[in-house]
């Protein structure tokens, strides 16, 4: 089964629509996607809960980031983060390369930071409103 009008040649960015530190992420990644790859959608949304319906994974279990490859797979946690990473422009790229390293000790540090995102950095009683810009980049 797959989900209506995703595309299948971008890789779908899955954030917390409202922790103020993924919304910084998310402009981060769309300022260094030079080569259009990503489109984000919320957790919190419709079409979130669809695509986490579609790959099976269960959020009350998985406080992540997932970066979702139509068709192919799925990852979250420092796993999807650091392939985020490897795919944008300039010395970022770079980090994607510490994918090497083990993710039961790569998740250790993910994790302490996603315990701790809504404490250090606040959250939104919703979800952001992107700029006509960035909403071009929203399924």
């Amino acid at each position: 089964m797959e989900i209506e009008n995703l595309p299948v040649d971008k890789k779908i960015i899955l954030f917390d629509g409202v922790c103020n530190l993924c919304d910084a992420s998310v402009q981060f990644i769309y300022k260094h996607d030079k080569k259009d790859i990503f489109r984000f959608v919320a957790i919190q949304s419709e079409l979130g809960q669809k695509i986490i319906k579609h790959i099976g994974v269960d959020t009350s279990k998985i406080d992540s980031i997932i970066l979702y490859e139509p068709g192919l797979s799925y990852s979250y946690k420092a796993e999807a983060a650091l392939t985020i990473a490897k795919n944008l422009s300039g010395i970022y790229s770079l980090l994607g390369y510490l994918n090497f390293i083990p993710n039961s000790i790569k998740n250790i540090v993910y994790d302490y930071i996603a315990k701790n995102r809504y404490k250090w950095y606040g959250k939104k009683e919703a979800c952001m409103i992107p700029t006509p810009e960035l909403k071009a980049k929203f399924l």
